[in-house]
């Protein structure tokens, strides 16, 4: 099998959940059938989103490569950041980091695709919405991709900033609000865009039409690295 490393801290407790899923969907009937794992769990890696939208001049992206540089050191064959934002310094990751780096919006745009969903809402954070992340490769796919207006976007970056980040459990009444605007806009699919979402995935009740972008890159993961159980082909909540 080939060995996983994991750019994770950002934020720690999506790498946690990250490793749970990787764990939960390998088709392993003992320990030795599970996937080998390099993780360097490194929280002080400069926000992303801040430096996205210029309120910081640290750029992650050169912490991201010399973390990643030292997985493939290590024994890693491939690369997964469990953080969407992160996805924003792909191509300079990917040329310098020497071994491959699973690309999580390609992932997600060819999963939607070949469920020949049409339109797809975004929850995510400011700097993955304003940096246009998703619209390429969606676009490619014959995916339109609708954003929430600014006050539910507002709710949005509460639920990942003010409640996930901070330890403190997910708003749902935010949540609720937030996905009902992208509903309203014509939106098939949910997206999940940020690793912090994935709490309210994990521990609420959210309904039908969601996919979680990060349990996508923990299930492509798995594709490459191990044996994914059947039950997890289908991932969009029904």
């Amino acid at each position: 099998m080939k060995k996983l490393g994991v750019i994770g801290g950002l934020g720690p407790m999506a790498t946690a959940f990250f490793m749970q899923m990787v764990i939960e969907m390998t088709d392993a009937a003992i320990d030795q059938n599970h996937i080998e794992m390099f993780i360097h769990n490194c929280p002080g890696i400069p926000d992303r989103t801040g430096y996205i939208l210029g309120k910081s001049r640290e750029n992650p992206g050169i912490q991201m490569i010399d973390i990643g540089k030292k997985l493939a050191e290590n024994g890693a064959d491939i690369i997964a950041i469990p953080c969407v934002t992160a996805n924003y310094f792909y191509k300079e990751l990917s040329e310098s980091i020497p071994v491959p780096v699973i690309n999580t919006i390609k992932e997600t745009s060819c999963y939607l695709g070949e469920r020949g969903i049409k339109t797809a809402g975004l929850m995510a954070t400011d700097g993955t919405i304003k940096s246009r992340l998703f619209d390429g490769e969606l676009k490619s796919k014959g995916i339109n991709l609708v954003i929430p207006d600014e006050k539910y976007q507002s709710y949005v970056m509460d639920i990942i900033y003010d409640n996930v980040k901070a330890g403190k459990p997910v708003d749902m009444d935010k949540f609720g609000k937030a996905s009902e605007n992208l509903k309203s806009k014509g939106a098939q699919v949910i997206l999940l865009g940020c690793t912090e979402l994935s709490m309210a995935r994990r521990d609420e009740r959210i309904g039908a039409g969601y996919l979680d972008v990060m349990q996508l890159l923990a299930r492509c993961s798995v594709d490459i690295c191990g044996t994914l159980k059947k039950e997890y082909r289908e991932i969009i909540t029904v």
